[in-house]
């Protein structure tokens, strides 16, 4: 997923240059590829994170564990080469691995989405699996935007109505800006750092620009 988004960027920036004997576009095609044929399982209902050389899924606690906003941004970068292409095929795959993903990764309970889940519904390892972290909601809201733009489905505005009014009421500061980057399951805030090794000045700048750009495309009636 990595190599799709820099891909583009490249491409975005400087043309469909050619890296390392292929073009930028035929990278993307190659990681999408993989993706479908290897982590994209449609029986189980879910994106893997780690799978087999093969592409059958590893039975451990590791192979197991899903990432549902990691997947979900995943979803986005499929959907926004989608939209360039105007690929009916590509933006069904992208769709698909969100549907998924939201059904396994948003909380039915307390509302937002968690932060690690198992792919058969077993323990997670990880302490933090409960937690809310900022990003997966930026990823959240991108995706369901971009999702609602390109079919007009209402379900994707109504999710992504559900992770912005979520996102804004646990993580975003009014007092003093910027958002909080890490909740407790029930949304209260865990602690009150901003900024650390891994909370940096990214996800949530990209989502806003990003979103922003999608309103006023449909405020111009830019909706297939």
């Amino acid at each position: 997923m990595i190599a799709i988004v820099t891909a583009q960027e490249i491409r975005r920036l400087i043309g469909d240059v050619a890296v390392g004997g292929a073009t930028c576009t035929q990278w993307i095609d190659r990681a999408v590829e993989e993706i479908e044929r290897d982590f994209f399982k449609p029986d189980l209902g879910a994106l893997m994170e780690v799978v087999a050389p093969n592409g059958d899924v590893i039975d451990h606690f590791d192979g197991r564990t899903l990432n549902p906003g990691h997947a979900i941004e995943c979803a986005w970068f499929i959907l926004h080469e989608a939209k360039l292409r105007r690929d009916i095929r590509m933006q069904g795959l992208g769709l698909a691995i969100l549907d998924t993903m939201w059904r396994r990764g948003w909380d039915q309970e307390f509302g937002g989405l968690l932060y690690f889940t198992d792919l058969h519904g077993k323990p997670v390892q990880e302490y933090w699996a409960e937690m809310k972290f900022w990003w997966p909601h930026n990823e959240a809201e991108i995706a369901t935007l971009l999702a609602y733009q390109l079919t007009g489905e209402s379900r994707y505005a109504e999710w992504h109505g559900q992770v912005h009014a979520w996102s804004r009421r646990v993580f975003a500061d009014p007092a003093k800006g910027e958002w909080f980057g890490y909740a407790h399951r029930d949304g209260r805030i865990s602690t009150r750092l901003k900024g650390n090794s891994w909370k940096g000045p990214f996800h949530l700048p990209r989502m806003l620009a990003y979103c922003a750009g999608l309103v006023r495309e449909l405020e111009a009636g830019r909706v297939r």
